[in-house]
């Protein structure tokens, strides 16, 4: 370490004349930022190096700067492609999702990508609730849905809900069948899909009561019984292209728009909708492609303008749970406690971590709208949440399943513990009588020390432990010079003291860790983002008795 402070010293004394030991200290931080919670420490070292430096002439600073190779240019931040074929201020997207529940990870792409671009292009985005499936709509989602956004800080300048459009469906669906473009198909699917998988049409096909057939949707058939379907190519080498259904019947009544009972399918109702609000660029996955081809077939038998599609590689995202469905059974069993359970993937959950909105965008944008397949990375979306809280949060001692420390023969100190270690936000202070002392440790501190270890207090002093059990450790004040424990490798470990401590119960996608802070976290505000030192960064969600912090990452 100490030849990496003095290089960034030679640097630093190289452009500005003189090393700053503020300005190295700051490099070596961002470097090796679990050294942050030493940063006292290194601080000494650093104005050591620093002054050492300052003592050289200009000469010999230039001679020895000269082997140094070149710094990188800083990192391009990554920005989103141009979209095709678009004028400025002519852009409209929208982003459409389902009201099964609230967003996830996966939502956020789409939301943030329709954002970006109609904001670079001075354009409108319409939200689009595609909520024509009774089967799965939350009638609650949809308010959850906008607080998501709004979270993301994603503007719409429209809002659409399918539920409400049903008789321009139904109208387009007329128009449909009077081009004999149409059908209503009563066939049993089995005896369907054998016509159509042999390139021929079913016996529904070519029946001239097409309106008085769809007319009995409404009133007569039952679920199962009919549907809607559109005439295709028969040849056409994709199965499901072949007369496709654009409606059917679903004896259940819709949440918001009451019974309906015959309801679009997607298809129909989107291109319908992509048609009618003017939309010019429709950004979806990869796995939407033959939704795409029928969907276009649709528009070119209106003769419909159609927008530019860009189609997306998939995200891959691994370790929470996703599938909407699948978490709100999960709710109802009782396995989460909520849409925002740390457990899962929503936006509420990561909000309830502590991840910032900003720091999911700049990820989203990152993974871009490249047609390649891409795994998301947690890291990165960790490391870009990091560059925005680290400036902000303040440090705080916790340690995990504690044990006893008790040490003897110590003397009066107050210790003084930056709440930052490189902004100036103030010190815990906290008071060590003369005498014995008692503190707890962490677990994990408190196995890999053994009789005879000697251990270094952050930001207290050095204790020699002198005997150990499952009870605890006992050990005794040493006195030692900082460079000698450096080469023992004596350990800096943080603690609390006993009986002025503070119960945590930290909730982590890993499960739920119980443990004791400094009384110093009280002072922490509800919904504070802080770091516990040498454990991680949480958010404070509640103070009454035991603090609950939710874990965000390391």
């Amino acid at each position: 370490m100490r030849e990496a402070i003095y290089n960034h010293a030679l640097r630093n004394a190289l452009q500005h004349g003189k090393a700053d030991a503020k300005a190295v200290l700051s490099k070596i931080l961002a470097e090796r930022p679990e050294l942050r919670p030493k940063a006292r420490d290194v601080l000494k070292e650093v104005e050591e190096v620093v002054e050492e430096v300052n003592r050289l002439s200009p000469e010999e600073i230039r001679e020895r700067g000269a082997a140094f190779p070149r710094e990188r240019a800083a990192k391009k931040e990554k920005t989103l492609e141009d979209l095709p074929l678009s004028e400025r201020g002519a852009v409209k997207l929208r982003f459409a999702p389902n009201p099964s529940g609230p967003l996830h990870l996966g939502h956020a792409r789409a939301a943030v990508l329709n954002d970006e671009y109609a904001k670079r292009y001075e354009g409108d985005l319409i939200l689009r609730f595609e909520d024509t499936d009774p089967r799965r709509v939350d009638p609650e989602a949809y308010e959850m849905i906008r607080e998501d956004l709004r979270w993301l800080d994603v503007d719409w300048s429209e809002e659409v809900l399918q539920s409400s459009r049903f008789d321009l469906y139904y109208r387009y669906a007329d128009e449909l069948l009077g081009m004999g473009a149409a059908y209503v198909c009563t066939c049993p699917p089995e005896s369907f899909k054998r016509h159509r998988d042999a390139g021929k049409g079913c016996p529904c096909r070519d029946k001239k009561t097409g309106h008085e057939e769809f007319e009995k949707m409404f009133n007569e058939y039952r679920e199962g019984e009919a549907v809607l379907r559109l005439k295709t190519d028969l040849s056409h080498r994709n199965l499901s292209m072949r007369d496709f259904p654009i409606m059917r019947i679903v004896e259940r009544p819709h949440p918001i728009a009451g019974d309906r009972r015959v309801y679009p399918l997607m298809n129909l109702s989107v291109a319908v909708d992509d048609h009618e609000l003017g939309l010019t660029h429709v950004l979806r996955g990869k796995d939407h492609i033959l939704n795409t081809h029928k969907q276009t077939f649709i528009f070119d038998l209106f003769g419909w303008e159609k927008p530019q599609y860009i189609h997306y590689g998939l995200l891959k995202i691994e370790g929470v749970m996703l599938s909407t469905s699948e978490t709100g059974q999960g709710i109802k069993d009782g396995r989460y406690t909520g849409w925002d359970d740390v457990r899962l993937g929503t936006l509420a959950a990561l909000r309830r971590r502590g991840i910032q909105a900003d720091a999911v965008r700049r990820t989203m944008v990152e993974v871009g709208a490249k047609p390649t397949d891409i795994s998301f990375s947690w890291k990165n979306l960790y490391a870009m949440n990091k560059e925005l809280i680290d400036p902000h949060a303040k440090r705080y001692s916790f340690v995990e399943s504690p044990k006893t420390l008790t040490i003897r023969g110590c003397p009066e100190k107050v210790v003084k513990n930056p709440l930052h270690p490189v902004s100036d936000m103030g010190f815990r202070e906290i008071r060590l009588p003369e005498g014995e002392v008692r503190l707890l440790i962490g677990k994990e501190d408190f196995s890999a020390r053994a009789e005879g270890d000697v251990i270094r207090l952050m930001g207290a002093y050095n204790v020699r432990i002198s005997s150990k059990d499952q009870s605890g450790m006992e050990g005794v004040f040493h006195s030692m010079e900082l460079e000698e424990a450096r080469r023992m490798k004596a350990p800096l470990i943080n603690w609390v003291v006993a009986g002025e401590d503070v119960p945590v119960k930290v909730l982590s996608p890993e499960g739920e860790r119980h443990g004791a802070a400094e009384k110093a976290l009280l002072h922490a505000g509800k919904d504070e983002v802080v770091q516990f030192e040498r454990y991680g960064f949480v958010r404070i969600e509640d103070k009454n008795g035991a603090v609950v912090a939710v874990f965000a990452h390391r």
